[in-house]
């Protein structure tokens, strides 16, 4: 190998490296939600993930400048609704700063109090058992004490774009 090869093999990745990585990341839609009192929170976001299955505990990723973020700091619980294929006038409401996603939408509040958004596919509510901050998000970990899924299919989105999740094809071998 040249000199020049192994220094390219060893440098730091740029933010545009990161953000290419995350572009080739195929992932459903979510909504996080919370209540901060009487008012319903939330934001779209991708960053979630399961932790382990059993027990059942859940994470995301919120950043600290997301107006949802301190409300969902402060609460003991939160909800993560996975958007089906017709929602995603939902997913680009809650992708703004508006100051209340929630005018007009269909939604509940689920056994722990959290908005469960009418017409997802899936969604769950979490117990949150840690909180973990870092220099510009916060991730939560969450006990999953409530989970529904229904047959229809998840919005899912790649590289900046938005996809019908039934569209998807399998591979095969």
């Amino acid at each position: 190998m040249t000199d020049t090869l192994i220094d390219q093999l060893l440098a730091e990745p740029t933010l545009d490296d990161i953000r290419n990585f995350h572009r080739k990341f195929v992932t459903g839609v979510t909504i996080v939600t919370t209540m901060d009192g009487d008012e319903p929170r939330g934001l779209a976001l991708n960053a979630f993930s399961s932790v382990t299955l059993d027990p059942a505990m859940v994470l995301v990723c919120v950043a600290k400048s997301s107006s949802t973020h301190d409300a969902l700091f402060s609460a003991s619980h939160f909800a993560v609704n996975l958007l089906s294929r017709e929602q995603l006038a939902v997913a680009k409401r809650f992708a703004t700063k508006s100051s209340d996603k929630f005018a007009g939408l269909d939604w509940h509040e689920g056994p722990t109090g959290c908005p469960i958004i009418e017409d997802s596919c899936a969604h769950l509510e979490a117990e949150i058992s840690m909180r973990v901050r870092t220099s510009t998000h916060t991730v939560f970990f969450g006990r999953v004490v409530h989970a529904r899924s229904s047959d229809v299919d998840p919005l899912v989105y790649l590289g900046s774009a938005f996809f019908d999740g039934a569209r998807l094809e399998p591979l095969t071998t």
